[in-house]
C-alpha cells in the first residue's frame, strides 16, 4: 500500500490500481482530497496497472464540494479541473465505485471516470441549485450528454438525488453492485473492461444526446413555462437552464464549459447564493443548543396522544403515523372525531403517488376515541385545542392526572404563555411547547418552546423527534407569539396602517410578493378567511375587516374579501374594498397619500428586524440565524434573501435599519422605537449576524 497523503491511499488488486479516499465525515472535495486524487491518479497512471478503481471509505462516496472553502483564500493545491483532466485522460479505464451519495462535485468527479458502478442504495445528483449555484466543474455539460437534455434540466433545477437503480436506467450508472460488495464488483468490472478491451468513454466527447435537442428551442421554452412559478425570484435555476442550452448550442465542449464558468462566477459573487449558503449552515446550526449537548439522554417515544381532531390535531397526528409511531386522537364529540379522521384519510389519498396499502398502513396507526383516559399510556401528548388560556390550563390539569410519569406534555399554542400552562400541572419539567404550523402535515417548521422549568431531556427529545418526523426545529423562549408570530405582528400592524394612509391592499401585497413572499398579508387573510376570530354579534363596523365580514365578504370561500374572486378564485382588486378604505380615511380626518413601494417594504420589514433584535436581547432565541430559519420555513420568507436578520445585514446592517427606524419614529411615533440593542449594534459597528441570545 502506498500512502499518497493523509486521506488517500493507492493499493493493487492484481492488474487493478485502487485509489481509496478516507476524509470523514463525507469525503468532501477539500484541498487535501483534491491533492490526494491528483497524485493518486498520477501515480496509478504511471504504474503498470491495467485499470483504476476510485472508491471511498466511510458512509459515502464524495458527497460534494467542501463549501467551507467557498470564498476563503485558497492555498496552493490541485484544482478540481486538474483532477478531472487526469482521470478523463487516463491511459487505462477508470471506474468510479459509488456508495452513499455522489452529489455535486462528487458526481462531477464520477462523470470523468470512464465507467461508474454503484450499490442500489446509492444516490446521485447535482444539487447546487439549493445553494444558489450551478455545477461549476463541467456537470452542466456532461450530465445532459449522459441522461439527455430533458432529464438534465429536471435534475439540475430540482437538485433531486436520483436513486442508483434509476440512474442505471438513465445510463448514469453502468452496473449495479450487490450491497456490501462494491469493491469486489468494481474491481471485477474493471477487469472486465480490460478483458473486453472496452473503450475509454469520455463523456465530454459524446454529443449524441445533445444532437437530439439541437434546433428545438421549444424544449427550453416549455420547461421554463412549466416551472415559472417554482423558479420565481431565483437566479440559479435560470443559470442552470442556460448552461444546458449552451451544451446543446455550443460548437464544442470547451465553449460550453466557458459559459458554465461565466455563469457560475456570476452566481458565486451574487447575494442570492450568499444567502442560500448562509441558510444551509443556519438550518444545521439551529439544532445545536449550548446547554443541551448532543449526548443528552432522550425519552423513548413509542406512542403519541393528540388532543383534538381538527385541522391542526389531524395534521400533527399524520406526522407521527407517517414514521410508524401509533397515535391516539381524542375528541369530545363523535361527529368531530369522524370528520377529522375522514379529512386525514382524504389527505393521504390525495398525496402524490399515494398507494392504497400505504394509506391503510398509516390509518391503522391512528386510533380515534372520546375517552380522555386512553392517553394514559402515551409517551408524548400534544394538545391542539382552542387557543384560550382557560381551556389550555383545564386540559393540562386533566392530563396531569391521566398521563403516566415521565410523559412529555406539549402544547401546540402559537401565542400563549407555556409557563402559565405548565403551572396547571404538578410536573412543569415535563411541559414544553410544540408549535406546529398549518397545515401541520406539510409545513416544515416546528417552534419548540422551552418553559422556565422544562427539563433538558424533554428539550433534547423534542428536537430529535422533530427531525424524525421531518421537521426543522428551532428552540424559542416563552414570550407572546414566540419568534415567528411575535415578528409577524409587527408586519401586520404596519400593513393595516399603510392601508389607512393611502396604499391599497393589492399595493402592499404586490410589494411583498415581488420581494419573494408566496403572497401578501391581505391575500393571505382572504385565503384563510376574514371571519376567523370575528364574532358577528360583537361586530360594530370599527375596522375594515368588520365591514367586509358584515357584507359577507369573508374571503375566497365567499367569492369576495379584500379582493373580488371569479369562479377560479382568481383575485382582482375590488372597487368595493377601495371605497370602504377611502371612507375610513375620510372618517379619520386624514388625506390619502401616495406611498412608494420602498416605504411599503421598509415599513413592513424593518420593524420585524427590530423585533428580532429585541427577541435576542431578551434571550428568547439562541442566535440570529435561528430567527431566519423560522421565517424561511414557517412564513415563506424567500430563502434567496436569507431571512430577516441576514437581509438586514445585506442591505446595510444595523446602521441602515436604525437610521430608517428613527426617521419613521419621528414621522409616525413609537411603533418604530428602535431597541436599545439595535442602537448599540449600530454604534459598535456590529452586524445582526453577530447576535446571540
Amino acid at each position: 500500500m502506498t500512502e499518497i497523503n493523509s486521506v488517500t491511499t493507492l493499493t493493487r488488486e492484481g492488474d487493478v490500481a485502487v485509489i481509496t479516499l478516507n476524509s470523514p465525515p463525507v469525503n468532501a472535495l477539500s484541498a487535501n482530497v483534491r491533492d490526494g486524487l491528483y497524485e493518486g491518479f498520477k501515480a496509478a497512471g504511471a504504474s503498470d496497472a491495467k485499470a483504476i478503481v476510485l472508491i471511498c471509505e466511510g458512509r459515502t462516496f464524495i458527497a460534494g464540494a467542501d463549501i467551507t472553502e467557498f470564498g476563503a483564500p485558497g492555498k496552493p493545491s490541485a484544482s478540481l479541473f486538474d483532477v478531472q483532466t487526469m482521470m478523463e485522460n487516463s491511459p487505462v479505464p477508470v471506474v468510479a465505485a459509488i456508495h452513499g451519495t455522489a452529489l455535486g462535485g462528487g458526481l462531477e468527479v464520477a462523470l470523468c471516470a470512464h465507467y461508474r458502478v454503484a450499490v442500489p442504495s446509492a444516490r446521485l445528483g447535482l444539487p447546487e441549485v439549493a445553494l444558489g449555484l450551478l455545477p461549476g466543474a463541467g456537470g452542466t455539460q456532461r450530465l445532459p450528454r449522459v441522461v439527455g437534455v430533458e432529464t438534465a434540466l429536471e435534475m439540475m433545477t430540482s437538485g433531486r438525488h436520483v436513486p442508483a437503480p434509476e440512474a442505471a436506467k438513465l445510463g448514469l450508472v453502468d452496473e449495479l453492485a450487490p450491497e456490501g460488495q462494491l469493491k469486489e464488483a468494481a474491481i471485477a468490472f474493471a477487469n472486465k473492461c480490460v478483458a473486453e478491451n472496452k473503450p475509454l468513454v469520455k463523456i465530454s466527447e459524446n454529443n449524441t444526446k445533445l444532437e437530439a435537442a439541437k434546433g428545438k428551442p421549444e424544449i427550453f421554452a416549455e420547461f421554463r413555462k412549466k416551472n415559472a412559478r417554482k423558479f420565481r425570484g431565483f437566479d440559479a435555476p435560470e443559470a442552470n437552464i442556460k448552461c444546458i442550452e449552451a451544451a446543446v448550442n455550443s460548437n464544442s465542449f470547451e465553449e460550453g464549459l466557458a459559459e458554465e464558468r461565466r455563469l457560475f462566477g456570476g452566481l458565486m459573487s451574487g447575494s442570492q447564493s450568499a444567502a442560500q449558503r448562509y441558510y444551509f449552515f443556519a438550518e444545521r446550526q439551529a439544532a445545536k443548543i449550548p446547554d443541551v449537548p448532543d449526548d443528552t439522554p432522550v425519552r423513548e417515544i413509542k406512542k403519541v396522544g393528540v388532543l383534538g381532531a381538527g385541522t391542526m390535531g389531524g395534521g400533527i397526528s399524520m406526522n407521527f403515523a407517517n414514521v410508524g409511531i401509533p397515535v391516539t386522537i381524542v375528541e369530545v364529540q363523535q361527529e368531530a372525531l369522524d370528520r377529522g379522521m375522514k379529512v386525514i384519510r382524504g389527505n393521504y389519498e390525495r398525496s402524490r403517488g399515494a398507494k392504497p396499502e400505504e394509506t391503510e398502513a398509516r390509518m391503522s396507526r391512528l386510533t380515534g376515541t372520546l375517552d380522555f383516559n386512553a392517553l394514559a399510556d402515551c409517551d408524548l401528548i400534544i394538545e391542539a385545542v382552542f387557543e384560550r388560556m382557560d381551556i389550555k390550563k383545564d386540559v393540562f390539569a386533566r392530563l396531569d392526572k391521566v398521563a403516566k410519569p415521565g410523559a412529555i406534555l406539549a402544547s401546540n399554542t402559537s401565542y400563549l404563555n407555556v409557563d402559565e400552562i405548565a403551572s396547571a400541572t404538578s410536573r412543569p419539567q415535563d411541559v414544553i411547547g410544540l408549535h406546529f404550523f398549518s397545515p401541520a402535515n406539510v409545513m416544515k417548521l416546528l417552534e419548540v418552546i422551552r418553559g422556565e422549568k422544562t427539563a433538558k431531556d424533554v428539550i433534547a427529545t423534542s428536537m430529535k423527534l422533530a427531525k424524525k418526523i421531518g421537521k426543522i426545529a428551532v428552540l424559542a423562549g416563552v414570550c407572546p407569539g414566540f419568534i415567528g408570530n411575535r415578528m409577524l405582528s409587527q408586519r401586520q400592524r404596519e400593513a393595516q396602517k399603510l392601508v389607512l394612509e393611502g396604499a391599497m391592499p393589492w399595493d402592499v401585497d404586490r410589494v411583498l410578493y415581488d420581494f419573494g413572499f408566496p403572497m401578501g398579508p391581505f391575500a393571505m387573510s382572504d385565503l384563510a378567511g376574514l371571519d376567523i376570530g370575528w364574532v358577528k354579534e360583537n361586530s360594530k363596523g370599527e375596522t375594515i375587516r368588520d365591514v367586509l365580514c358584515e357584507m359577507d365578504r369573508r374571503g375566497q370561500k365567499t367569492g369576495a374579501g379584500y379582493y373580488d374572486y371569479d369562479e377560479n378564485r382568481t383575485a382582482k382588486p375590488s372597487p368595493v374594498t377601495e371605497k370602504i378604505i377611502n371612507d375610513f380615511i375620510v372618517k379619520s380626518g386624514r388625506n390619502p397619500r401616495k406611498i412608494s413601494d420602498e416605504e411599503i417594504l421598509e415599513r413592513c420589514v424593518f420593524p420585524m428586524i427590530n423585533e428580532g433584535v429585541k427577541i435576542l436581547e431578551e434571550g428568547k432565541a439562541i442566535r440570529s440565524s435561528d430567527i431566519d430559519v423560522v421565517w424561511v420555513n414557517g412564513y415563506g420568507w424567500p430563502v434567496y434573501r436569507g431571512g430577516p436578520m441576514f437581509y438586514g445585514d445585506l442591505i446595510g446592517g444595523p446602521q441602515k435599519v436604525l437610521a430608517k427606524m428613527k426617521e419613521f419614529q419621528g414621522a409616525m411615533g413609537d411603533d418604530f422605537k428602535p431597541s436599545a440593542l439595535l442602537e448599540k449594534l449600530a454604534a459598535d459597528g456590529k452586524k445582526f449576524g453577530d447576535l446571540k441570545g
